[in-house]
């Protein structure tokens, strides 16, 4: 397919609102100083993790300081070396656009009625404020059928977005008129007399001019702009490559939804939560594993499925393995100099989702988070929905927004406590407990209380910042 002909591709840019801030979007992230903590916590000089396990003794890294560490590890993925893609218009949602689209056509393509009523020339109606004139009906012009002439003294009913007729440049509603509703061509109609031209017409190109840019390159394709990329005529769009994302799943204890399951075992919600997760995200999920906890299950994995030709995965989001317990098989085999050539697992300063880790693997990146159900929700809240945001261009960033609590809040000294919430328009309730295993609470909630580091208890009726929820 020739490029040169196709037209099309940005991010769409939304006016700020007032009290309104996004923390944990990061578009502009630098490697740290030497002496930052992020730098202390698993670094080389270059600010780049060096190969090991948790750092231990070294001050939690904050969470805006791991939102850009995650992005900064995506940016060194093997993804933008793809070339965008042309692809059919219907699989095109949430795709972030590789080239501008520009109109080939006005919208709308013509000059057509805004509302059901009657076709008139204004200056037909012209006569003292508040009477009448009587115009005679014409034949209908309803929608998808190119109307006649207007004659002099003529009303044609017309349709909402039928064609204007010829010589007409004013609706007046049916309900306006009388008698009430359309009369057959040929019969009488009073029309209220005054009728300014343009009244409920709609303009040719009011909304786009033929040549016009519609959408920048960047532009992530939401709804709306697969919408008008259909209204200007468009079959398919030029989109950059997708991220292709593979999710690990990990536990002796952990068993597919629908499986036989032991005593001792649960259910794995993680794949889902992040499958669901990612997809608002400009990404394809390419593969979804689980291993046990034991090291070579997971290394014969990482042989197996790094590199597995065109279906392998830019970007691997991995759950459980990574905290202190003895079968976390997930930092056990990526702190071996052999499996990654970096890595690092430290602790972040927030509950839930204190431990996480990062990992470079034959040049894939591995983001990889805490196993608690709610832990690997929360973590993809705030670090891999930011980092996918600041490196692809969507999905759109979290509003955040200062409302006035429902409740006492019980913040944590030294961490950023995230609170599953629901806010109704007027105040923001917290929904559940605050344990990292309570996924049904998380389930109601549709924001997150982000309750900064504090000793004393937050009374009900304080502003607190909450980040609001799809």
């Amino acid at each position: 397919m020739d490029l040169a002909d196709k037209s099309v591709t940005g991010r769409i840019r939304h006016a700020p609102v007032p009290t309104v801030y996004e923390p944990t979007t990061l578009a502009s992230m630098t490697p740290p100083h030497p002496h930052h903590p992020q730098a202390s916590a698993g670094t080389t000089g270059k600010g780049r993790p060096r190969t090991g396990g948790r750092s231990h003794g070294a001050a939690a890294r904050s969470i805006e300081d791991h939102a850009g560490a995650v992005a900064d590890l995506l940016r060194r993925g093997p993804w933008p070396e793809r070339e965008a893609q042309w692809i059919p218009l219907e699989r095109a949602t949430g795709r972030v656009l590789a080239r501008q689209v520009v109109a080939e056509v006005d919208l709308p393509p013509f000059t057509n009625s805004q509302m059901d009523g009657y076709a008139v020339s204004a200056a037909a109606t012209a006569a003292d404020a508040g009477a009448t004139v009587v115009l005679r009906a014409g034949a209908p012009a309803p929608a998808g059928h190119v109307p006649a002439q207007l004659e002099p003294g003529q009303a044609v009913p017309v349709m909402t977005g039928a064609p204007m007729p010829p010589g007409a440049d004013a609706v007046v509603p049916v309900e306006e008129c009388e008698p009430g509703g359309f009369q057959p061509a040929g019969r009488p109609v009073r029309i209220p007399a005054g009728q300014s031209a343009g009244r409920f017409v709609r303009p040719a190109g009011e909304d786009v001019r033929a040549g016009a840019s519609v959408l920048a390159e960047g532009t992530e394709l939401t709804a709306q702009a697969v919408g008008v990329c259909a209204s200007l005529g468009l079959r398919e769009v030029l989109v950059r490559p997708a991220l292709r994302v593979g999710i690990l799943t990990t536990g002796d204890e952990v068993v597919p939804p629908g499986a036989a399951r032991g005593p001792a075992q649960i259910f794995d919600a993680n794949a889902a939560i992040l499958r669901a997760a990612l997809a608002c995200a400009p990404v394809e999920v390419v593969g979804s594993f689980h291993v046990p906890d034991d090291d070579a299950a997971l290394r014969s994995l990482l042989r197996e499925r790094v590199r597995a030709g065109e279906r392998a995965a830019d970007l691997w989001v991995t759950s459980g393995g990574i905290s202190e317990g003895a079968f976390e098989v997930v930092r056990k085999v990526l702190s071996d100099p052999g499996a990654a050539e970096f890595s690092e697992f430290l602790h972040v300063a927030m509950q839930p989702g204190g431990p996480q880790g990062l990992a470079m693997v034959e040049g894939i990146p591995f983001v990889c988070l805490p196993g608690n159900p709610v832990s690997t929700w929360v973590s993809a809240e705030m670090f891999l929905h930011p980092a996918l945001n600041t490196v692809l261009g969507g999905p759109p960033p979290r509003v955040v927004i200062r409302v006035p609590s429902a409740d006492d809040l019980h913040p944590l000294p030294g961490r950023t406590r995230v609170v599953r919430a629901h806010w109704d328009g007027s105040a923001v309730r917290r929904v559940g407990g605050y344990g990292s295993h309570l996924l049904a609470a998380a389930a109601r909630a549709n924001a997150l209380i982000i309750l900064p580091p504090g000793a004393d208890p937050v009374p009900a009726g304080s502003e607190v910042a909450v980040r609001l929820l799809p």
